[in-house]
């Protein structure tokens, strides 16, 4: 623990990522004289260690994006894996006859796919969101592929029967871990989401969450899934369903006890790599070749790794800007037919009684026929809105050569890489030769290719994450956030005493503000009600921030909601006062006074807003309106502003 610690401490400093400085340390440690052979079970990092990671990082990764990049990650995390594993197959057995085709196409599948957990090297080189999705979405998708691969290339091996590396049964057989895999992972996902709803105490919540990805792994790996893939997946239906369900408060505790955890499995990760090295290295040295011959191996396999990588994403790339011209003409196409749809339901509106008559139609069934086309007009509306939002995306975060450079040299290998290895049969020829490859290529990428990445990037100068929100993006959050407080309870209570109650002057002032923006409705009150949704909750957590200090400090520990409703007030015949925005506030009378809210009510009001504001925003990120950095921002502050309410809530109680 205290190494890990030291290296995430001094990494900053050397601008070097932990990770590397993880790997150097372990291989240090591991070659010392004292310490000797160390061998760590892969099953331990397969089956135990990797599960929480993916799950974790699918937990954070934003679904909307990831519904975007799923033809490409799909390309690079199956296809990919064939070729490349299939292409090191046939050089290997060509270099080194001993070692037949299956045993080589175990090793390429070994090889071939890129490490979820060294992709979080690439994440700290500043590159735009897009490029860190695919890297993500393909080290969480591509290892499925390759441990279905190594172990039909191993039965192949074992039977030396080159026939059964036949294409069409692989492809059944990853079909079917995937299906599988994902089966599992939506329903532990799912139902895992409800039971976690029920839980009102964030310990155990965060105890249950950590179970979760044991829960899908373990079955999807006995019905002959894959265990990964089925943590993945259960993690994606967690990342798409938890604000809705799950309480801010649990999920704020369950994040940050999950970023220590992954911070501590990933630094073990790399550390035993480095360990393990001296001990795969020692078996290796007995062989005739020596490690001078397997070096000259992995230089071989590991540049004809990265040269097939380089075409296939370059391939994929000009599919992918195919793929975006047509959804471009298949948008503006639909416009055009949605836009007649439109005239020809106006048309329908407008006929009247005696045409109906005519037609032996009632006036009912014709409003009901009007009805059903409407919803069929919203469908079609909504489903092209959401396919222009993603043309906005693709815009606004382009995949070029540029992009595509950063994205062949960030598929570093890493620890499935070396655990896969281990699991090669003990039968296989030159077994030590082989672990020993898989060995350098996986260290070596992570040391050449991590340590030049920021130097490639400042070279090619692909489009990068800016973190800044715009202005129009801003505003159209904000107006969404206002619009969402139309329908609830705090705005009616509004309209029923006319902005004129409350119990403080802050609240006062925003409620007033709130009745004025909400009951405007021309298209000139929009941006008012975008700058009052922004500050709707703000004066209602001022006040309640300073009942919650005074009672924590005694200052008023027997503070009651009569003694507030009793405090003086003025005088009906008052004047009105006029706040920063020009908006008035009525002094209330005794008889607006006792139709006032008392704390207790401000809080729920407040809370229904939240909830509402809250459910606005995931509508939005279903349809894909704004970028996923925008949400994350609006959804975490809503998420603050509930925890601040119910602890407060707590303390008055």
């Amino acid at each position: 623990m205290l190494i890990i610690v030291a290296c995430q401490f001094v990494a900053p400093k050397v601008r070097v990522a932990s990770p590397l400085i993880l790997l150097v340390v372990g291989l240090a440690i591991g070659f010392l004289p004292q310490v000797g052979a160390i061998e760590i079970e892969p099953h331990i990092v397969l089956e135990m260690v990797l599960p929480p990671l993916l799950f974790s990082a699918a937990v954070r990764m934003p679904t909307m994006d990831f519904r975007r990049e799923m033809q490409a990650v799909a390309m690079l995390a199956i296809p990919l894996v064939f070729v490349s594993a299939f292409a090191v197959g046939f050089v290997i057995n060509w270099l080194v006859p001993a070692i037949s085709l299956p045993w080589g196409v175990a090793l390429g599948a070994v090889l071939s796919p890129t490490d979820a957990v060294a992709i979080s090297i690439a994440k700290r080189s500043g590159v735009s969101h897009r490029i860190i999705t695919v890297l993500e979405g393909e080290g969480l998708f591509n290892d499925a592929t390759s441990l279905v691969m190594l172990s039909a290339a191993m039965s192949a091996g074992l039977a030396a029967d080159e026939h059964a590396l036949h294409p069409g049964p692989l492809i059944g057989k990853v079909a079917i871990a995937l299906g599988i895999a994902a089966g599992i992972g939506w329903v532990v996902g799912e139902v895992g989401v409800r039971l976690r709803a029920l839980i009102k105490d964030p310990s155990a919540d965060t105890v249950f969450s950590f179970a979760m990805p044991f829960i899908a792994s373990v079955p999807a790996e006995h019905l002959g899934g894959s265990g990964l893939v089925a943590a993945v997946v259960a993690g994606l239906v967690v990342s798409s369903r938890r604000a809705a369900v799950i309480s801010a408060a649990n999920r704020r505790f369950s994040q940050q006890n999950w970023q220590t955890m992954t911070l501590v499995l990933e630094s073990g990760i790399f550390l035993t790599m480095g360990l393990q090295a001296f001990g795969i290295v020692e078996e290796t040295a007995a062989f005739s070749g020596g490690l001078a011959f397997a070096a000259f191996l992995a230089v071989i396999l590991g540049a004809l790794i990265m040269v097939m990588r380089a075409i296939f994403i370059a391939i994929m790339l000009a599919w992918l800007d195919h793929r975006r011209t047509h959804r471009q003409r298949r948008y503006e196409v639909e416009n055009s037919r949605i836009a007649r749809f439109e005239k020809r339901m106006n048309k329908a509106c407008e006929v009247d009684a005696d045409m109906l008559q005519a037609r032996d139609l009632s006036p009912e069934h014709w409003e009901n026929a009007l009805n059903h086309y409407r919803r069929r007009l919203k469908r079609r509306a909504r489903r092209n809105a959401m396919r222009g939002s993603d043309l906005d995306y693709f815009a606004n975060e382009p995949l070029g050569p540029r992009e595509g450079s950063v994205i062949v040299w960030a598929g570093m290998r890493g620890a499935i890489t070396l655990a896969a290895a281990q699991t090669i049969s003990t039968h296989a020829p030159m077994r030590a030769l082989l672990l020993t490859i898989a060995l350098f290529i996986a260290a070596g990428t992570l040391v050449i290719q991590g340590l030049t990445l920021p130097g490639l990037i400042r070279i090619v100068k692909p489009h990068m994450a800016t973190g800044d929100i715009s202005e129009e993006e801003r505003a159209k959050l904000l107006k969404v956030m206002g619009c969402a407080l139309v329908d609830t309870a705090l705005a009616q209570a509004i309209h029923e005493v006319d902005g004129q109650t409350l119990l403080s002057a802050g609240v006062s002032r925003t409620l007033s503000r709130i009745g004025h923006a909400v009951s405007v409705e021309d298209e000139a009150a929009s941006a008012r009600i975008a700058r009052t949704a922004d500050r709707v909750l703000t004066d209602i957590l001022q006040d309640t921030t300073a009942q919650f200090a005074a009672t924590r400090d005694g200052l008023c520990p027997d503070c009651a909601d009569d003694d507030l409703e009793a405090a003086p007030t003025p005088d009906a015949a008052s004047a009105t006062e006029t706040d920063d925005d020009g908006h008035g506030t009525v002094d209330m009378s005794e008889e607006e006074v006792e139709r006032s809210f008392t704390r207790d009510q401000i809080r729920e009001l407040a809370l229904e807003a939240i909830h509402a504001q809250r459910d606005a925003l995931l509508q939005a990120r279903d349809e894909g309106i704004f970028s996923s950095a925008a949400l994350e921002g609006a959804l975490a502050r809503l998420d603050n502003e509930e925890i601040l309410l119910v602890s407060s809530r707590g303390v008055d109680n």
